[in-house]
């Protein structure tokens, strides 16, 4: 794992004590997602090499609401590592 992971990885919940089955590692999801971002692929058409396209959504839902994407961005931005200015949401005005 490169740099990168080792400043977000930490930012992340773990999801070890989930009743459910075994998740993958975060860093696999979370590659996962951006895969979805980069190409514009819909979550069904995601690689499988990320892990289940359904598993990966519903991380990435579960992170939302409990807004771990907000919170990992505002760190990023308070530490210097991004611009906050420059950063690009589709579907925002």
């Amino acid at each position: 794992m490169g740099q990168e992971w080792a400043i977000v990885g930490p930012l992340l919940p773990l999801e070890l004590e989930r009743w459910a089955r075994p998740t993958k590692d975060n860093c696999l999801l979370l590659n996962g997602r951006l895969y979805v971002l980069r190409v514009g692929y819909a979550w069904q058409d995601m690689h499988e090499r990320y892990g289940k396209w359904n598993s990966v959504y519903v991380r990435f839902r579960r992170w939302a609401e409990q807004d771990v994407w907000d919170a990992l961005l505002e760190t990023l931005v308070d530490w210097g590592l991004i611009n906050f200015l420059v950063l690009c949401f589709d579907g925002f005005d």
